[in-house]
């Protein structure tokens, strides 16, 4: 048989957990053949530097493109055993970023209603993790009872217009690249003007990696595709705002 290491062009790397996250694994997947080429137990660029070990001279020179999350560890390896490829960040991980800041909005908002012994703010946030987080086509008809409720929940819809963000910049991974271009850069400035604490510390680490989110966008690659696939949906038509009273779309 021949080695699954011949005609390599793009690859991607990801690290995922497993024993309930008390264990780490390092999975490197051949994009262009949709299939898994090497695992190692553990993450980091110790790990990562033995699968480029495996390969000959030949294969490493032969792949052009580098998929996965934000990791320096990524950063370095491939640099050091790759400096002709492309490095790109996965548009899963992009996204996941996103979910992962408004996650903690929730938390802060519901921790700050406990505090104050705010009722009606605790009880329609019950149940809002699952229904900001799942995409807007994903969503039961409870948790989007549960979403439309939470509009006002704070004075300032902070938890909504983060969802409106994370919708936003999900929709727009899908996009033209150039198309894309415009609408990441309005979403950067936006969120940096959001008054979000969470949002506003993203939208530096997304101008940081504007340059590679761009190429993900370009190049279309993802290490999603062993996940469950998400469906798509209409994005909010209109930017967040401080004050948000109706949605701008029906999810």
């Amino acid at each position: 048989m021949s080695s699954p290491f011949d005609g390599l062009t793009a690859v991607g790397v990801d690290g995922t957990g497993y024993r309930k996250g008390h264990a780490y694994l390092t999975v490197v997947v051949d994009h262009e053949r949709h299939r898994v080429i090497w695992a190692h137990d553990g993450v980091g660029g110790d790990v990562f530097d033995l699968f480029f070990k495996a390969l000959t001279p030949e294969q490493r020179a032969s792949i052009k493109v580098v998929a996965g999350d934000g990791a320096r560890w990524i950063d370095s390896c491939v640099g050091r055993w790759c400096p002709n490829a492309e490095r790109v960040l996965d548009g899963f991980h992009i996204v996941s970023w996103m979910t992962g800041a408004l996650d903690k909005v929730r938390k802060r908002l519901w921790n700050q209603a406990r505090r104050d012994g705010d009722e009606n703010a605790t009880k329609r946030m019950r149940g809002a993790k699952h229904a900001v987080l799942k995409n807007p086509g994903d969503l039961t008809d409870r948790q989007s009872a549960t979403l439309d409720g939470i509009r006002n929940t704070d004075p300032k819809g902070q938890i909504y217009r983060a969802w409106q963000f994370k919708e936003l910049l999900r929709t727009l991974l899908k996009h033209p690249v150039e198309q894309a271009r415009g609408e990441l850069n309005h979403w950067v400035f936006r969120a940096s003007h959001s008054r979000i604490p969470e949002i506003v510390e993203l939208a530096k680490k997304i101008r940081r990696r504007r340059p590679d989110i761009l190429r993900t966008i370009q190049l279309g690659y993802s290490n999603a595709g062993s996940r469950r696939p998400t469906t798509g949906s209409r994005p909010p038509s209109a930017w967040p705002t401080a004050s948000t009273t109706s949605p701008t779309s029906s999810p």
